[in-house]
């Protein structure tokens, strides 16, 4: 019987972007090589964010928006960097190229995992956050990210609104991926301000809707966005999970969940166009998948870089858009073999290179990609 072939279209980008996609595409590689692999990947590379400004005089050409809708999925690196500082801004910056492939390929959501690593850098207490495990689910193609914009001089504004519909599916979403396995705890935090803010008050009165009408199995908390923060410092686990929130408090909330691992380097995440694909052999779900990390420009070319983001995030491409839970979980165990282990990279107080620690991922898996059931 043939394997099918996933094609995936990879965009590096900027700084260490390059560096830890390649990681994670070997991950993907020694997969498919493997005699018992149920699929196999095409690469297609493009120039990305500032290297694409530098190559073709825009951050993203319209045939690599045009790959973007015929892949199957989307691996990037990083976008951005001092040298592209002050020259574009918005869409045509670097950063705009990643919301102008979220928006043609409809990505609405942003999922981003949480989870304490034992022997990490966080400035927390362990016994604070020992046992933290949580998603923030950002919508990811509304709000004021991609209002109208006015920018004068002297004046400016972003229009953040949003669709009933648009709050609707993004619900649901965090309502799927409360009853996965993904999370320990059936529960929704639904994060806003509607204390001040009209859209916020309809994004409320929608959740509720939604998830009580249609998931009454699934445990729904109201919190406020800005006191979620003290909270998520002070007691995560209460966190555990699945926070979503609109496109501008899910992106600080899940910024401020690196503090928990105590890196943005380990942090995986998955931008997708629909609920995740439900079994294998099903039709592959649209996903755009990235570690969440920058492109750390202070530090890119050194080989230092920590890899471990863009290989989970690898992980939940195989988990969400394609429905191999097998070999998700056995790169999830890899990683977690391979820091037991104490392989890391600087960032997490240890000494690997990024392929040093991407090679150690890589045996690890092969080991448990191999082990006879």
């Amino acid at each position: 019987m043939t394997k099918p072939e996933f094609s995936i279209l990879v965009i590096g980008g900027d700084g260490i972007g390059p560096e830890v996609c390649d990681e994670a595409t070997a991950v993907l590689e020694l997969l498919g090589s493997l005699p018992n692999s149920r699929a196999t990947f095409k690469f297609i590379h493009r120039p990305f964010g500032g290297c694409s400004i530098d190559q073709h005089g825009v951050s993203v050409t319209e045939e690599t928006l045009e790959q973007g809708r015929k892949s199957d999925a989307i691996l990037m690196g990083s976008v951005g960097g001092p040298k592209w500082d002050g020259m574009r801004h918005g869409f045509q910056g670097p950063e705009g190229a990643t919301l102008r492939l979220r928006e043609v390929t409809d990505v609405y959501a942003n999922i981003r995992p949480c989870e304490y690593f034992p022997g990490g850098r966080t400035p927390l207490k362990e016994e604070v956050v020992k046992g933290t495990k949580f998603i923030v689910l950002r919508e990811n193609c509304g709000g004021a990210f991609y209002g109208p914009k006015t920018e004068e001089p002297d004046y400016a504004s972003d229009l953040w609104s949003y669709k009933k519909s648009e709050i609707q599916r993004i619900a649901r979403m965090a309502a799927h991926l409360a009853m996965s396995d993904a999370v320990p705890v059936k529960r929704v935090i639904s994060c806003d301000k509607d204390n001040v803010l009209a859209t916020s008050r309809l994004w409320r009165r929608v959740v509720q809707e939604t998830i009580t009408n249609e998931f009454p199995e699934v445990e729904l908390v109201h919190q406020l966005a800005d006191s979620a923060t003290t909270l998520m410092m002070m007691k995560p686990t209460m966190f555990n999970g699945v926070i979503v929130a609109d496109n501008t408090f899910g992106d600080i909330l899940s910024d401020l969940a690196g503090v928990i691992p105590g890196t943005l380097g380990v942090l995986p995440s998955a931008c997708l166009a629909d609920i995740p694909c439900q079994k294998w052999g099903d039709k592959p779900t649209k996903g755009f998948y990235e570690p969440v990390h920058g492109s750390a420009p202070d530090i890119a070319g050194q080989g230092i870089a920590n890899p471990v983001g863009a290989i989970l995030s690898a992980a939940l491409l195989l988990r969400y858009s394609f429905a191999l839970e097998e070999e998700a979980k056995a790169v999830e165990g890899a990683v977690s073999m391979a820091l037991n282990a104490g392989i890391k990279t600087k960032d997490m107080n240890g000494t690997a290179s990024t392929k040093e620690m991407g090679n150690a991922i890589r045996e690890y898996l092969t080991k448990i990609m191999t082990v006879p059931n």
